[in-house]
């Protein structure tokens, strides 16, 4: 049973409450059933994450964006899942190396979504030549000849990538304070590895500060 509390605009305290709240009611009411609590809303914030990270990943809760695009004189909703708590993530730095090449990708992501990866390998490049990358079946690995400090999971959906990113202990918070600045949801897995998805738009209008993401990871593993 899916326990939905549907919102306009951003997340906030009230509403990720009354999510939990609904979840825990009907759970007491069919203690036999398997419950997921789920918030969707326009715009999952970072404080959503902190919150759901204080409770140590003990309620299932799924988070969906949401996303009305004006097409021609059609509304078109854009449902992205953000978040889910019952699907226990892998960290994708342990995943086993399965290896395949880019055009296992490109039939099983969008073109566009592949791209966010082509332009990351551009401005990786502008500071260390030939970055080393790994296509797998679970993620598409890069890193220097050292290590690899970024993965990509492109999606089916145009322009959209699953992305994560290790940048060292010591740079987490600066690390939290440009997520911030760009206005990007991320969920930090451990203290060094932060996890967020992005689209093409996105990446493109903030090409610099993630160009100042990068290049905190780079020097940390060059």
């Amino acid at each position: 049973m899916y326990e939905v509390e549907i919102m306009l605009g951003s997340t906030d305290e009230s509403h990720i409450i009354r999510t939990i709240e609904y979840w825990d009611i009907e759970k007491r009411r069919f203690p036999s059933k398997d419950h997921k609590a789920v918030i969707v809303a326009e715009d999952i914030t970072n404080r959503f994450f902190n919150v759901i990270s204080l409770m140590n990943r003990s309620i299932p809760i799924i988070a969906i964006q949401l996303n009305a695009l004006k097409v021609d004189d059609k509304i078109i909703l854009n449902f992205t899942k953000v978040l889910d708590v019952y699907e226990q993530p892998d960290d994708e730095e342990d995943l086993a190396a399965d290896a395949v090449d880019r055009s296992y990708w490109e039939h099983r992501s969008s073109l566009k979504s592949i791209s966010i990866l082509d332009e990351v390998i551009n401005l990786i490049s502008e500071t260390y030549q030939n970055p080393k990358i790994t296509y797998n079946k679970h993620h598409i690995a890069l890193g220097t000849q050292k290590q690899n400090f970024l993965w990509f999971n492109p999606r089916k959906k145009e322009g959209y990538c699953y992305m994560h990113i290790k940048v060292g202990n010591e740079n987490s918070e600066k690390t939290k304070m440009l997520f911030d600045e760009i206005e990007i949801s991320y969920n930090q897995r451990k203290e060094d590895l932060f996890a967020f998805p992005i689209y093409l738009k996105e990446f493109n209008e903030n090409k610099e500060k993630i160009g100042e993401l990068l290049t905190i990871a780079l020097v940390q593993y060059s």
